[in-house]
């Protein structure tokens, strides 16, 4: 056989060109350059643990940052059954990336064609922001873009085909607070400003539940494109569940307009029908106010339009001093922030007061001649011809000044001025509502009090109290003795609807014996079956009232404050109604048939509403039970009081209520 050839090594040249030794060296530097890359990599990973964060930083700082707020809605404001009376609406900004509509000539005028006709966004604005902010890519154009119009930019923004160089524009969300039934309850819901700050009424005291927290959507970007975007998502803010019922508030308000559109201009040209006309319905048993009203109201999606009050040319007139002055007026919750004499609404409690004392006992007579002379001086009764001798139910049912000066004196300065305080005038109520008036100064004390001064303030003047301080207090002498702390809050929910909180009632104290408020009660139903309440009778239900005219100071210019409150049914109140009308447009302010009709007129339309228990419903009742199932609850509700401090019904008692009944004043009282 042949010799085999010699097969060829490919490697042979490199053989020839790197000798043994040769190689060895390169293989050694190969794996030295290996170990320099592990080294390399090993390092990298180390900072990158230890310090990226910082590198990280140092490196974004060198690129384009773009950021843009998320902003949350606010949280809602529900009445009682749900139904919305404050929300947040979806609203969109008009937001300008200048960068990106320069970038070609083409982009420039069809972007700010669009911008007008779909926006009516001026062009010169346009322009203007391009020539003054040429790098901007975030220019606000436009605000509060409504739904519709943002779907007709979007259905634009997509038409690439007739579209195409419409570039640089896109649109943020926003929220705008609106108030779906306007003017209702405006005193009591409130309005916010400058975005979420809430401005009186729920919207203010509860301004940090209704407020959330705003997101971020953030991205860091070089000079080609988006490196990272993260979002933060917003958080919503809470619903507020207010103790306002929609429907009755409707009625209360409706029945205030029809009456001050009734009497404007009457006496006073120009003028609506009162100075002020105010209405509270509460619940006596839990405190929870069920509607608050007062005229003139105002546009809480318009706040500062005043046109019920002034003319365009009176409001061009003002100064904006005056503008403010009046504003601040208007928004100004008279049932809350006014305070006045009460007049005869505060003769029950004066009774009370005796009651509890001892010094009455109810079996008194007194004579009235039409005055008594009290200190030198001779103060009238409103009866001036008098009512001659009368019990003391008919001294409440006829509203006698001169019986209840001399319960008064019997009384005496330190147990009326004691009384005063339990009944919690001269302090606050504790309502969950701002700018609560304080009346601690226009009370007298034990040591300021004169004769003159007892006599008068038994019948409500000479003092002042507001409307909350008042609707509270009646509410303790009518359900047993219990002052229940009053509030426009019942509930605080999540934006998922899960209740966070409730607002149980809050038991303050006890201010009369339930045998006191039964006996009271006996009284003031004598003022709606002969007295002075008769003409605000409503057919089919039992109620109880009393009815009060106040002179104003100066005494003497004709001017009076009118009031009527009352509760039905008369066994076991559902229901609380005070109604007070300032200075009624009319010839005789002292007129009381003014306050009895308009009471009147809501209680007709309310109590069906409400489901107030009728005579008929009563009597049925009592005849299957046999017995008042309203004596019942009190009669068992106060002997556990009494013993345990507890209250059965699930209310929070405020046990750490300690009230000074001595020295809780310290000055004269003033007006």
């Amino acid at each position: 056989m042949a010799g085999r050839k010699r097969r060829k090594n490919r490697f042979e040249f490199l053989t020839k060109k790197f000798p043994i030794r040769m190689q060895r060296k390169l293989v050694m530097l190969f794996m030295a350059v290996i170990l320099a890359f592990v080294v390399l990599i090993g390092r990298i990973t180390w900072i990158n643990v230890t310090k990226g964060s910082r590198y990280t930083k140092i490196v974004l700082d060198q690129q384009n940052y773009d950021s843009r707020t998320i902003p949350y809605k606010r949280g809602d404001i529900v009445d009682r059954n749900g139904t919305k009376i404050a929300t947040s609406e979806r609203v969109y900004n008009v937001i300008l990336d200048v960068v990106v509509m320069t970038d070609k000539e083409e982009y420039i005028e069809p972007t700010i064609e669009v911008l007008r006709d779909c926006f009516g966004i001026d062009e010169q604005k346009v322009r203007d922001v391009i020539k003054e902010r040429p790098d901007t890519r975030y220019a606000v154009l436009a605000t509060d873009v409504d739904y519709e119009t943002a779907q007709r930019f979007k259905e634009i923004d997509e038409d690439d085909e007739n579209y195409p160089n419409v570039q640089g524009v896109w649109l943020e969300d926003d929220y705008t607070r609106t108030y779906p039934y306007g003017s209702l309850a405006s005193d009591v819901i409130g309005f916010t400003y400058s975005g979420n700050a809430g401005a009186i009424g729920i919207e203010s005291a509860y301004n940090d539940v209704l407020n959330g927290t705003d997101g971020r959507e953030y991205g860091y970007f070089d000079s080609d494109s988006s490196v990272e975007r993260t979002v933060k998502a917003a958080k919503n803010g809470n619903t507020v569940v207010s103790t306002i019922d929609v429907t009755l508030q409707s009625i209360v308000e409706k029945c205030i307009l029809e009456f001050n559109e009734a009497h404007a201009g009457e006496a006073r040209e120009g003028e609506p029908g009162s100075r002020n006309t105010a209405v509270i319905i509460m619940n006596p048993n839990t405190g929870e106010i069920l509607a608050e009203a007062s005229y003139p109201n105002f546009d809480l999606n318009d706040p500062r339009n005043l046109s019920i009050l002034y003319t365009e040319e009176a409001w061009d007139a003002m100064s904006e001093d005056e503008q403010l002055a009046a504003m601040s007026e208007l928004w100004r919750n008279f049932c809350v922030s006014d305070a006045f004499d009460p007049g005869s609404t505060m003769k029950p409690f004066t009774i009370a007061a005796g009651l509890e004392t001892g010094t009455l006992t109810g079996d008194e007579t007194y004579y009235c001649g039409g005055s008594l002379e009290v200190g030198g001086v001779n103060i009238g009764c409103h009866l001036r011809s008098g009512h001659g001798t009368e019990t003391v139910q008919d001294a409440v049912a006829n509203s006698c000044n001169v019986a209840l000066m001399n319960m008064a004196e019997a009384i005496g300065v330190e147990n009326f001025t004691k009384y005063q305080h339990i009944f919690g005038f001269g302090e606050y109520t504790g309502i969950d509502l701002p700018a609560e008036a304080d009346t601690s100064a226009l009370l007298f004390t034990a040591d300021t009090m004169t004769p003159i001064d007892l006599a008068t303030n038994s019948f409500g003047q000479s003092f002042n109290v507001t409307m909350t301080q008042m609707a509270s207090a009646f509410c303790s002498l009518i359900n047993g003795g219990y002052y229940y702390e009053p509030h426009v809050v019942k509930q605080i929910q999540d934006e998922d609807g899960s209740v966070i909180e409730t607002k149980d009632p809050v038991l303050l104290r006890k201010t009369v014996s339930s045998e006191t408020s039964e006996q009271i009660k006996t009284y003031l139903k004598a003022v709606m079956d002969y007295g002075t309440g008769q003409r605000a009778q409503v057919e089919g239900y039992d109620i109880g009232a009393k009815t009060g005219t106040a002179e104003k100071l100066p005494r003497g210019n004709g001017n009076y404050l009118l009031s009527y409150i009352g509760y039905a049914p008369q066994k076991n109140p559902e229901v609380m109604i005070y109604v007070v009308i300032d200075e009624p447009n009319a010839e005789s302010q002292e007129n009381s048939a003014l306050v009895l009709d308009l009471s009147k007129r809501i209680m007709e339309e309310a109590f069906p509403y409400l489901g107030i228990t009728t005579i008929e419903e009563s009597e049925a009742e009592e005849a299957q039970t046999g017995a008042s199932f309203g004596e019942t609850e009190y009669s068992d509700y106060d002997s556990e009081y009494e013993d345990t401090y507890n209250n059965p019904d699930g209310a929070y008692i405020d046990e750490n209520y300690d009230p000074d009944l001595d020295d809780w004043a310290d000055t004269d009282t003033g007006e």
